[in-house]
């Protein structure tokens, strides 16, 4: 009996299926649910969300957000959530390094400074979810 997942974002719904089970990352560690979890609202901190449909695994970088769980359903609403095939590893790199350019220039205004570590933050985790799947598809045709 599989779980319907749906990840919204402000922009778009990112992916809506029924999958076996979805692993989230939390604002204090990683979640993982199943079908007829208990019900649950908790806030997303930035990482990976993995999504397993059968043998298949698929990834997002998501950052920031909500997830709403219930026993038939999970809502994920995130600020943003990349899927790992989508992500354009050089445009993370770039983002990467504009974020850390920023930072080492010193703000004036703590809001300057807090927006330059999100959009580093933002940027380790696509680059890091991008990698591992580069990794896991090149082990998989090696």
């Amino acid at each position: 009996m599989p779980i319907h997942l749906e990840i919204v974002t402000p922009e778009k719904r990112a992916y809506s299926d029924d999958v076996d089970a979805v692993i989230l990352p939390g604002s204090e560690g990683e979640l993982g649910v199943l079908p007829r979890h208990a019900p649950l609202i908790s806030q997303l901190g930035v990482g990976e969300l993995r999504i397993r449909k059968g043998a298949t695994v698929e990834s997002f970088a998501i950052v920031g957000g909500f997830v709403q769980v219930r026993p038939d359903k999970v809502v994920v609403m995130a600020e943003t959530a990349d899927l790992a095939a989508e992500i354009d590893l050089e445009k993370a790199e770039e983002a990467r390094r504009d974020a850390e350019r920023a930072l080492e220039a010193g703000f004036v205004e703590p809001a300057d400074l807090a927006q330059a570590r999100a959009a580093l933050q933002a940027a380790l985790v696509r680059i890091r979810v991008a990698e591992r799947r580069h990794r896991e598809g090149s082990r998989r045709r090696g």
